[in-house]
């Protein structure tokens, strides 16, 4: 099996497209290679991030290729509205020799039903046997993956290696006490950008998957330094860890709304980013209102970041 990828931080890659709305392969490979260069572990593509739902199978299998032949790490999500499409990504992922799996459960057929969830992710494991998986645990996709589930999928399936734990802080906490602390070899990522201290530090998370860390990097990846360093102990680390995830929270909270993909390409765009003006959906637009509130508040965070950061100590050890 090839070594587990799920440590460290890693961003859930938007995918930037083109007048016409076709996907900007060339910008999407541009990004994945910037976020690498700048101390990312890895990236995953096409979580809901990257539009999975708003994109055909085949461009999301050229997508995932191009950063592959890039040489970008991928985890490949395998969302999908069937389960046979979910096998195809896998096998796909596994053929043009992406990293890992993002394993994400069954939708609106027969979603709620563990039997059913049971032999989708099965079907999507064995796809792919040699690729490290994590399942995707989101409140959003109407199905909790319990222990009992997770450890009967591992018993077959060993390349199944822990979670992305999208449900906060209680579902982040349930997944410490029933399911990463009974095996050492399984692996907790953190998935929601509101609760990587908690995750890091009271969870004993090994990674993160970030979305605002597109457009802020070097301060997720920080972010991520200091909480592994107050989850040794280090109280210095615990205290400026909490003090940076209080700045970003509000920008973080965009991660767990129905707007995070607008939300997140607009950051882009003010940072220079035009590749993700557009969206595929050409009606799909922030309003005046969020615009205004999303500047303001990217503002504050930078202006607050620039004072912040001069402090030395462990945020200059970590950066």
């Amino acid at each position: 099996m090839s070594s587990n990828v799920f440590s460290g931080c890693m961003p859930a890659l938007m995918t930037p497209c083109k007048a016409d709305r076709s996907p900007d392969y060339d910008a999407l490979v541009k990004k994945g290679q910037e976020l690498m260069e700048a101390g990312m572990s890895a990236v995953v593509y096409c979580g809901s991030m990257g539009d999975w739902p708003l994109l055909t199978d085949e461009a999301r299998m050229e997508g995932v290729e191009r950063l592959v032949k890039a040489g970008v790490p991928v985890v490949v999500g395998t969302g999908a509205i069937n389960s046979a499409s979910a096998v195809s990504h896998a096998r796909h992922a596994a053929k043009v020799g992406a990293h890992g799996l993002m394993v994400i459960p069954r939708v609106l057929s027969r979603g709620v039903s563990a039997s059913a969830q049971r032999q989708h992710f099965s079907a999507i494991l064995a796809a792919a046997p040699n690729l490290p998986a994590v399942i995707y645990n989101s409140p959003y996709y109407g199905f909790a993956t319990r222990a009992d589930l997770f450890f009967d999928l591992r018993r077959d399936n060993p390349n199944l290696v822990g979670f992305k734990e999208f449900g906060g802080p209680d579902d982040l906490r349930y997944a410490a006490e029933n399911i990463t602390s009974q095996d050492d070899e399984v692996t907790l990522m953190v998935g929601v950008d509101t609760a990587v201290y908690y995750g890091f530090v009271n969870c004993g998370a090994t990674g993160a998957i970030t979305g605002i860390g597109n457009a802020l990097p070097r301060e997720v990846l920080l972010l991520v330094s200091l909480c592994k360093r107050a989850a040794a102990g280090n109280a210095e680390a615990r205290l400026r860890a909490i003090e940076l995830e209080e700045a970003l929270a509000v920008l973080s909270s965009f991660d767990e709304g129905p707007d995070l993909v607008l939300y997140y390409k607009y950051l882009m765009v003010m940072n220079g980013e035009d590749a993700y003006r557009l969206h595929f959906n050409e009606t799909d637009a922030l309003t005046d209102a969020q615009r205004n509130y999303v500047e303001a508040q990217y503002e504050l965070f930078k202006t607050w970041y620039a004072d912040w950061s001069k402090q030395g100590g462990v945020i200059a050890e970590c950066a």
